[in-house]
C-alpha cells in the first residue's frame, strides 16, 4: 500500500494520471504515472542488454565494484550510487535492498515464461507474498543474480528508524 500511495503521490505532484486505486491495491498500466515494474520489466532493467548472471557477466567476484551483500555491507544497507552502474546506468540493481515488483510472487514463475506468456505478469490477489528482485545487502552472491527472486513478508513493513521520516510517508 505504501509503494502505491508514493507511486500515486508522485504522478500527481507531476501531473501524471495516478495508476494506483489504493483501496483495492489495482493497478491501471495504461495510466502514464509511476508504478512498481513488472518482474519482467525490473529483470530487462537490471540485464542491461545482457545474459549473463550478473549484468557485468558471470564472475561473482566482480560484484563488491557493483553491490551491497554480506561481504561489504558492514550489515546495513547503503547509500544508492556509491557502486558502479549497470550498462544503461542504472545503479544498485545487484544488492543493498531488495526491490518489490508489481507481480504476486508464484513459484512456478519462470516455467509461466517458457510457456510463451505475452504478458508475463502475475496480478496481485493478495498483499504478500510479492515478488521482489536484486537481492540485499545481507545476502549472498547467488541471490543477486539478475534472474534472482523471492517473496516478500510482513516483517519487512517494520519501519526503520534509521530512515529519514519524509522516506516513511512521502
Amino acid at each position: 500500500k505504501e509503494a502505491a500511495t508514493f507511486c500515486n503521490r508522485l504522478s500527481e505532484r507531476l501531473g501524471l494520471e495516478a495508476c494506483y486505486d489504493i483501496a483495492s491495491g489495482r493497478c491501471d498500466m495504461s495510466k502514464d504515472g509511476f508504478r512498481l515494474p513488472t518482474e519482467a520489466e525490473w529483470e530487462y532493467a537490471c540485464r542491461a542488454g545482457t545474459t549473463t548472471a550478473y549484468s557485468f557477466g558471470d564472475d561473482p567476484e566482480k560484484l563488491g565494484e557493483y553491490g551491497w551483500f554480506y561481504d561489504n555491507s558492514e550489515e546495513k544497507y547503503q547509500q544508492v550510487g556509491k557502486k558502479k552502474p549497470n550498462p544503461w546506468g542504472l545503479h544498485d540493481m545487484h544488492g543493498n535492498v531488495w526491490e518489490w515488483t508489481a507481480d504476486q510472487y508464484v513459484t512456478d514463475y519462470f516455467d509461466r515464461l517458457r510457456g510463451g506468456a505475452v504478458n508475463p505478469i502475475v496480478r496481485p490477489e493478495t498483499l504478500y507474498p510479492r515478488s521482489v528482485r536484486g537481492g540485499g545487502w545481507d545476502d549472498d552472491p547467488d541471490r543477486l543474480r539478475s534472474a534472482a527472486r523471492m517473496g516478500s513478508d510482513p516483517i519487512w513493513k517494520v519501519k526503520d528508524p534509521q530512515l529519514p521520516k519524509s522516506i516513511w510517508y512521502f
